[in-house]
């Protein structure tokens, strides 16, 4: 790679931070693309070059790439559930075409879209997925995998296009620097605080998120254009994650198994008061309930063949986000 600066969105969050420090410990140039109102807590004490703008304003995109060679689009309004939906198609959809319009401008020579596992299907009869996995429309539940599986669309016509563009699919990931914290990370910080009374016969796939960083990284170098990835690791059911983080935490896992019908209507509940009493997350969100009827587990075979994807154990991901989470005052 060269030693123009490679260009970062999203790069305040969870994984697009973790992105920036494999780039950094790989001795390369970081410019982040950022807005005035940014939380900079991710990036503090990185020597990075910091760019102004948002993905909504495309002035500002073709700025931030200048002299920038390669890019890696991680930004994305990420959520279950927002008071006003449309956000997610703006920020995911519209957002990733001015990206990908000012980087063809500007002549970036690789990129790397942050895709999500959602805009991959399952099974519908169960086992495991893979890239090749068609999606139905019965499994994109809710707006955000809706609008990430429209941007994933749109960033595979600009490859047909002729644009460099290589897609990475992260599962779960836990670790370090988790600040909103992500669902997942939620999942962590519910069970320390002894809120995890039960459980659903469900499951997910979980890595390390220094390992999807490092995906990242190994798909810019070696991902073939088009293409997508999944960055995963360890298929679990919930059951045995809450058991792995009992035996990190010493917190009790939960032993009672609720059916999907009885936590559905909570949940429906749990949104209404959201959007219209206290406008604030849902802690049972409906699009959660609603896909926990799959076990969403992966076959990360092509990452591990193609990537050289690590597989950090599941176990050591997990030991590290509890020590950041309660380092960090989110439990004790």
């Amino acid at each position: 790679m060269s030693h123009n600066p490679i260009l970062v969105t999203g790069a305040t969050g969870f994984i697009g931070s973790a992105v920036v420090r494999a780039l950094l410990r790989a001795g390369l140039p970081v410019r982040v693309l950022i807005r005035r109102c940014s939380d900079l807590g991710n990036l503090a004490g990185l020597t990075v070059e910091h760019a102004y703008g948002d993905l909504l304003d495309p002035d500002s995109l073709r700025a931030a790439m200048r002299g920038c060679r390669y890019l890696y689009h991680v930004a994305a309004h990420y959520a279950l559930w927002d008071r006003d939906p449309a956000r997610f198609y703006r920020v995911n959809v519209e957002g990733t075409k001015h990206v990908l319009d000012a980087a063809r401008e500007a002549g970036v020579q690789r990129i790397v879209y942050t895709s999500t596992i959602g805009a991959i299907g399952l099974p519908e009869k169960g086992g495991v997925a893979t890239e090749e996995t068609p999606l139905t429309p019965t499994q994109l539940a809710g707006h955000y995998k809706r609008s990430k599986f429209m941007a994933e669309q749109e960033v595979i016509r600009y490859a047909q296009r002729g644009l460099p563009v290589v897609i990475v699919n992260p599962t779960a990931p836990i670790g370090e620097y988790d600040r909103k914290p992500t669902p997942t990370g939620q999942i962590i910080v519910d069970f320390m605080k002894g809120r995890m009374w039960a459980y659903m016969d469900t499951g997910m796939n979980l890595i390390d998120v220094d390992d999807v960083a490092l995906g990242h990284l190994s798909a810019m170098e070696r991902g073939r254009i088009g293409e997508r990835y999944i960055l995963g690791n360890q298929n679990l059911t919930l059951q045995e994650i809450f058991q792995l983080l009992s035996q990190i935490t010493g917190v009790r896992a939960p032993r009672i198994k609720l059916p999907r019908h009885f936590v559905l209507p909570l949940a429906y509940l749990d949104t209404w008061v959201a959007n219209y009493i206290t406008h604030r997350q849902p802690r049972i969100p409906v699009e959660g309930v609603r896909m926990a009827k799959y076990y969403m587990h992966y076959d990360c075979t092509k990452a591990r063949r193609e990537l050289g994807l690590p597989q950090t154990p599941i176990e050591h991901a997990m030991e590290k986000a509890v020590r950041w989470f309660r380092a960090h005052g989110y439990a004790c």
